[in-house]
């Protein structure tokens, strides 16, 4: 399975930051916010990854990434989106990297606190179809892409809706089968003129292949000044209580 983080996006909701460093580098208590993305699927035993940017600021993702070594990472690379086209069309830049693989993706201002993620990917990767989609209970659900979920199975997803049908937001944290590339050609692009993640995740659902996980633990979406601070609050919570923990342990 390969990685794919996509960090890429004009983080227009943070300017001013982000008219000096790339969003997904401004930091998230100890450490820039893309590490906890990049750790969370090192976690999962993924050891090769594609981070898909925008042109602007590429050099600094460079500059602080590397080679991707320092992470555990065995090969790292970088792709560069030149517009703003939408979350799968993002995705859609792996397939040569990807290679008929799966591919974990993760948008890089999600950041996952405390939740096996790393037990869902392994049960995935022993799929020979299908995509997964993480879900989060939320008390706004109305802001986010909101799945209607029966037993195992996902009956419907709804992007922003007035009348949400469930408080399960769908998060920025994506499986998907080597189909994947496939089904986004035959995307058509929504009234903003994008090809829509939520779209991609439909395609599944009407051949009966989508999957979900709930995530325990804390999910954050940094994307807002608000939700980056309620982040390093978070992040410097989950550091203490680990250090707590291994204190107590030695």
């Amino acid at each position: 399975m390969k990685g794919v983080i996509l960090a890429g996006g004009s983080g227009t909701r943070l300017r001013p930051l982000t008219e000096v460093t790339n969003k997904n580098l401004l930091p998230v208590y100890d450490r820039p916010m893309l590490f906890y993305p990049i750790g969370l699927m090192v976690d999962a035993g993924i050891t090769e990854l594609l981070v898909v940017t925008g042109p602007e600021r590429t050099g600094d993702l460079l500059r602080a990434l590397g080679d991707g070594r320092r992470f555990g990472l065995e090969r790292l690379y970088f792709s560069v989106q030149e517009k703003p086209s939408g979350i799968a069309h993002a995705i859609s830049m792996a397939e040569s990297f990807a290679a008929g693989d799966q591919v974990f993706v993760i948008l890089g201002d999600n950041l996952v606190f405390g939740s096996d993620v790393a037990g869902a990917v392994q049960r995935f990767h022993r799929q020979t179809f299908g995509a997964k989609v993480f879900l989060k209970a939320v008390p706004d659900p109305e802001r986010f892409g909101v799945a209607e979920v029966r037993g195992a199975s996902v009956l419907s997803i709804e992007e922003k809706p007035r009348d949400p049908k469930s408080n399960l937001a769908v998060t920025g944290l994506y499986l998907y089968d080597h189909t994947v590339f496939d089904k986004i050609r035959h995307l058509r692009p929504s009234a903003r003129g994008e090809l829509e993640v939520t779209d991609l995740n439909r395609a599944y659902l009407r051949e009966g292949t989508l999957h979900y996980d709930v995530l325990g633990g804390d999910w954050i979406d940094a994307g807002t000044f608000e939700s980056l601070y309620a982040a390093s609050e978070m992040a410097r919570r989950y550091a203490t209580e680990s250090v707590v923990a291994a204190e107590a342990a030695a």
